[in-house]
């Protein structure tokens, strides 16, 4: 008498796992998630930003900053034409603001601009917005948050070599361009500290005594995000 082997078993047999089978599968995925979960916290610590991933986020906070410093030009261009100016309808009519204007006036709005950007980001989270995309956070070497005056005291270092480096191009070769591109090269010298220095700061962290963190994504934080949690 011959058995046929594909005898169809009911449900109860064939779907139906054991419960050590269950057990068995349980214990491989706790022993899994044991092994995969520390890995991720080696693979990505805290460090010091290298310089490269700080002049990326620079640049992009660059951008903000400059349509912020355009809008608030246009504005004090607008409220200085009005009281200070006589409109005419003719080319022949067009008139520069007065020196002590632009030199009083809009430059300090500009300086406040930049400091109140950053100043306002590194105090609430220590990232602004360029900063947060590439998961970097300035701190003081201790550890905490930048107030008021030490985020000045840091901006102030950071503009030191790029405004000296620009007032030498401006004597040397003379003409806007000259500066733009004597001060460009000062910025790049602030970050190339970063390679002569065993702790990795660069000029205007050592100075300021900040420094600027590569944060893991676990301890990353949206500045959005902060921002909601404080307000509750």
């Amino acid at each position: 008498m011959c058995y046929n082997s594909s005898f169809n078993q009911p449900a109860y047999f064939s779907n139906q796992p054991t419960n050590q089978t269950n057990a068995m599968t349980r214990q491989t995925k706790k022993s899994s998630t044991a092994h995969t979960q520390p890995a991720a916290h080696l693979d990505d610590e805290v460090k010091i930003a290298k310089p490269l991933v700080r002049l990326a986020a620079l640049l992009y906070d660059g951008m903000l900053i400059l349509s912020m410093l355009f809008l608030t030009s246009l504005v004090l261009t607008v409220i200085g034409t009005q009281l200070l100016m006589d409109t005419g309808t003719a080319a022949a009519d067009a008139q520069t603001l007065p020196a002590w204007y632009q030199n009083g006036v809009m430059t300090p709005m500009a300086v406040l601009t930049l400091v109140g950007f950053y100043g306002v980001f590194w105090r609430k989270t220590g990232q602004t917005l360029g900063m947060q995309t590439w998961r970097l956070k300035t701190v003081t070497t201790d550890g905490q948050l930048l107030d008021w005056r030490a985020s000045f005291v840091r901006i102030i270092y950071a503009c030191l070599l790029p405004m000296l480096c620009a007032i030498i191009g401006t004597l040397v070769y003379g003409g806007r361009l000259a500066a733009v591109g004597s001060a460009f090269l000062g910025l790049l010298c602030n970050y190339a500290v970063c390679w002569f220095n065993a702790r990795g700061f660069a000029a205007h962290d050592i100075l300021s005594n900040t420094m600027t963190l590569k944060v893991p994504k676990i301890a990353h934080e949206g500045i959005f995000a902060s921002l909601k949690k404080r307000g509750k």
